[in-house]
């Protein structure tokens, strides 16, 4: 922990203000004395942090330290990126994903509960060796449930090395690009209705990039590695890497618009 808030403090000093804690299953972290709830504290504390993420987690690591000291962080950003593969507990099992899509929807909801205005984002498999059309519509239902803000949807390939190569019930090409198409139908469905919602909030944005008279900036639940973005329409006066504070005007499928707040 203590080389890892050394390393923050490097790299605040040099003027960046958003950190990003990185690693396989992230939240199991433990270097023999602290776990990942005491590194987030720790992390969250060093002087000039003003966002703080991380990511991939595990939905097994989510500990009730760690969503506590998520929830009481004021760095830490409210956006969780939670991998989840697929909505049936069968395809998973054959994943090797050690969860159901029971345990996955109750972390879902332990952090929605500890934290307001979560974002919750996602990646998901369709077209696994051997799943259903049941398991599929299983997924659909999965979505409807879980209400997530943005979802990563990829049909199955191999990869070489891959145990599942090896299993029976690998599906045409034609079935899992179909399967992908009906899933992200459903989920901009979701996704539109969810940045609906936003509408009319005030936000803290920081600006990436500036377009002419727009300013293209991230909320808190907009990872840089996830599609979204806010655009200021009235942000011409800022700079990258500046933090505003803006309100919400208007959403689309993908984004928001926002003017400054007065």
């Amino acid at each position: 922990l203590a080389e890892v808030v050394r390393e923050t403090e490097s790299v605040v000093s040099s003027g960046i203000s958003e950190v990003v804690l990185l690693g396989q299953t992230v939240n199991s972290y433990f270097d023999g004395q602290h776990d990942f709830a005491d590194l987030l504290r720790a992390i969250g504390n060093v002087n000039g942090v003003r966002r703080l993420r991380f990511t991939s987690p595990h939905p097994n690591d989510f500990s009730a330290a760690v969503i506590l000291a998520m929830a009481e962080t004021e760095a830490c950003c409210e956006h969780v990126h939670l991998p989840m593969q697929s909505g049936s507990t069968r395809t998973l099992k054959r994943m090797l994903r050690r969860y159901t899509r029971e345990r996955y929807l109750e972390c879902v909801d332990k952090l929605r509960e500890a934290i307001p205005n979560l974002a919750l984002t996602t990646d998901v498999i369709v077209g696994f060796p051997g799943e259903t059309e049941a398991e599929f519509e299983d997924l659909l239902d999965y979505l409807e449930e879980a209400q997530l803000d943005r979802v990563g949807c990829f049909a199955y390939s191999p990869v070489d090395g891959a145990v599942a190569n090896a299993l029976p019930g690998a599906l045409p090409e034609a079935i899992k690009e179909e399967r992908r198409e009906r899933f992200m139908t459903a989920q901009a469905a979701i996704s539109a209705r969810r940045l609906r919602a936003q509408v009319g909030r005030t936000l803290d944005v920081l600006v990436d990039a500036i377009d002419g008279p727009r300013a293209i900036a991230r909320g808190a639940g907009d990872a840089p590695e996830i599609d979204g973005v806010v655009s200021v329409i009235d942000g011409a006066a800022l700079t990258v890497g500046d933090f505003a504070r803006v309100t919400v005007t208007e959403s689309d499928q993908h984004d928001l618009v926002a003017r400054c707040a007065q």
